[in-house]
């Protein structure tokens, strides 16, 4: 098993939170989020319109026709379901909270992400300005709106979906549980760790051998024998690779939404 290699989830450049979903957070999850395409000229993933001619460049400065790939995840436990607009435009509408998006195809260079309650274009939970480069990034709105114990906020994690060895696959852990301590990840009753101390709003990623796997999610601990919290049972494709968000509360008896916690795993090439 390859050594894990461990990155802080990082608001990039000018991603701003300008407001609160005042009012109406811990909304009811929906049947899923829906991909829309509004006002387009051009049929894209996002149904964006390009709006410049062949050959030129757009506003940013980019040529235009290039593009990078972004995705969002609705991991904010207490928060309604929710818009999300890149550049004006509604790119997905509904989302519930536990959803990761499909990668839609979004121009490069600057572009400005808004994010409201379902339905309700004036109520913003985060506007700001992404630099979108040509590879892959998820915007994953992790913290709580209705608890100061863990601020809301936008991050973005930059997905590595270079293909590993045939025989392996390589996940990344996004810890995304506001209640939850550090946690390491073991199999096999603690005997391999795979996530060692990945905090809230911290990433792991791991290349393991393809297989059936259960997971054991502890508390983090020096020598990674923790009590265990959970366990999630995985299979991983040779070849594949993952992103595993950790979401919910431990306790959500004492929490402001009764989501309890939980591993969602996506497949991300």
């Amino acid at each position: 098993m390859n050594s894990q290699r461990r990155n802080v989830l990082k608001a990039a450049g000018g991603l701003v939170l300008v407001g609160g979903l005042a009012g109406c957070a811990g909304g009811d999850g929906g049947d899923g989020a829906t991909e829309t395409t509004a006002g387009t000229e051009t049929e894209t993933p996002m149904g964006t319109e390009t709006g410049t001619p062949e050959g030129t460049e757009t506003e940013t400065g980019t040529p235009d026709g290039e593009t990078g790939m972004v995705r969002v995840a609705h991991a904010s436990p207490d928060a309604p379901n929710v818009d999300v607009y890149v550049d004006g435009d509604v790119v997905l509408e509904d989302v519930p909270f536990r959803t990761v998006s499909d990668y839609l195809d979004v121009p490069t260079g600057t572009r400005t992400v808004t994010i409201t309650a379902a339905g309700d274009e004036e109520t913003v939970a985060f506007e700001g300005d992404v630099e979108v480069g040509a590879g892959a990034y998820t915007v994953a709105a992790i913290g709580e709106l209705t608890s100061e114990d863990t601020e809301f906020q936008p991050l973005v994690v930059e997905d590595d979906l270079s293909d590993p060895a045939s025989e392996s696959a390589r996940v990344t852990l996004v810890h995304a549980s506001p209640d939850a301590p550090a946690v390491d990840v073991t199999a096999g009753d603690g005997e391999t760790v795979v996530f060692d101390g990945v905090a809230f709003g911290e990433t792991g990623t791991a290349e393991v051998p393809a297989g059936d796997y259960t997971l054991e999610i502890r508390g983090d601990t020096d020598s990674n024998d923790g009590e265990v919290v959970t366990t999630v049972d995985v299979t991983l494709e040779g070849g594949a690779v993952y992103s595993a968000f950790a979401l919910g509360y431990l306790s959500p008896d004492d929490e402001p939404a009764s989501e309890s916690f939980g591993v969602e795993l996506v497949q991300n090439n």
